[in-house]
């Protein structure tokens, strides 16, 4: 996990830009000052990159805007991994992608022939980057084939599907890696350090929204394709609020809106609303939508203050702030690119054996929750979690 806030960083409070200005322009000029370039030689703090071993080689299946906008181009940024082959159902737009990625045509595949990466040893892993009713069979099939697996969130349309998923794992010997991209980078990672240690006293409850407006064609917008706003967007408020409590919710309740007059809500809601109860006694209330403007933010509240992140679960842009009495701070630091960060973290963990961070059973929990939100949905109270352990 990457380095927290110093304590520096978390007491740096509004006035500080002030104070130090005021402090710099009492210097005699030209004090301290050093040269502007190293004389002769390289900068004393250059850091230079090491990558031990080879790269793992991975197999990008699906090649919609995510896969195109987001990951493809992280595979640049990687130290532990490579893209070596293409799934694509489109074997024009997969060749145009091969040329500009440096990918063998000869690893160009069909769905039809995904199954013949088990005879391609240029391949380690699959990253599967498919509309969710699809994660679990290009999972399945990719196990059989003798690679791992880094699958996109939600891990599956079902629980059923889930276990099967990580039961094929466990069967194959390879591993499985849920792509919860936000448990690799510094700032989520900061809001959890700042939750175990209580930095600001106890958690009493969380507030989480993840809001955006989805337009018609989109799978999101079709049950069919397992879409909706709570499998897409709102699993990351469910994620959030397990990862920043370190619990799993024994309870929750669901509300859903519908607009009977918006033709792209004829078969999802346009927001979903719903609360959890955690072991602890901490709260969460979450929210999320396609029918309005972005909001992608949450904020813990503790007995002695409260921290909060805004754009928390986008691709950039993160900023954390905390406040303790009259005093708010802004905490600076270094973004990484998420998809970079969780592509070598699963490169890791295949190389040298360890256990990934996000497992399928994590994604099975978001699932369970999922699940039972709807089922509140539906019957207007409150509902349990089921918490059993896959295969148990």
């Amino acid at each position: 996990m990457s380095r927290g806030p110093t304590r520096r960083d978390v007491l740096r409070v509004s006035s500080f830009s002030a104070v130090a200005a005021a402090f710099a322009s009492a210097l005699p000029a030209g004090a301290g000052e050093k040269p502007l370039a190293p004389p002769g030689k390289q900068p004393d703090d250059l850091k230079l990159p090491k990558v031990e071993g080879p790269p793992v080689r991975y197999a990008v299946v699906g090649l919609g805007h995510l896969a195109l906008d987001e990951v493809l181009p992280a595979f640049r940024q990687c130290l532990k991994s490579r893209v070596t082959a293409l799934v694509s159902g489109h074997r024009d737009k997969a060749e145009a992608v091969a040329r500009a990625y440096d990918v063998d045509p000869k690893n160009i595949y069909g769905y039809d022939n995904y199954d013949a990466l088990k005879d391609n040893k240029d391949v380690d892993a699959v990253y599967v980057i498919l509309p969710n009713h699809m994660h679990a069979e290009y999972t399945v099939r990719a196990f059989k084939a003798g690679k791992h697996v880094l699958c996109e969130k939600p891990m599956a349309a079902s629980e059923a599907e889930c276990e099967q998923m990580i039961e094929a794992g466990r069967a194959a010997g390879k591993k499985l890696m849920i792509a919860y991209r936000l448990r690799y980078e510094p700032f989520n990672q900061t809001m959890i350090e700042l939750s175990r240690k209580q930095a600001y006293g106890k958690m009493r409850f969380i507030e989480a929204v993840n809001y955006q407006n989805t337009y018609a064609p989109n799978i999101r917008l079709a049950n069919a394709t397992a879409g909706g706003p709570l499998e897409d967007v709102g699993v990351y408020c469910i994620n959030a609020a397990r990862y920043i409590t370190g619990e799993e919710p024994v309870e929750v309740h669901g509300y859903a809106q519908q607009p009977a007059d918006e033709a792209r809500f004829r078969e999802v809601p346009a927001t979903v609303v719903w609360n959890m109860r955690f072991p602890s006694g901490v709260l969460a209330n979450c929210a999320c939508g396609f029918g309005g403007e972005e909001s992608r933010r949450y904020r813990v509240h503790a007995e002695k203050g409260w921290y909060e992140l805004e754009n928390a679960f986008a691709y950039r842009g993160q900023r954390l702030r905390v406040k303790q009495g009259p005093e708010m701070a802004e905490v600076n630091i270094p973004p990484v690119n998420h998809f970079a960060a969780e592509i070598d973290h699963f490169s890791e963990c295949v190389r040298a054996d360890k256990r990934v961070w996000t497992p399928g059973e994590d994604g099975l929990a978001d699932v369970r929750v999922i699940r039972a939100i709807k089922e509140s949905m539906k019957s207007g109270r409150s509902e349990k979690v089921m918490t059993r352990v896959a295969g148990g």
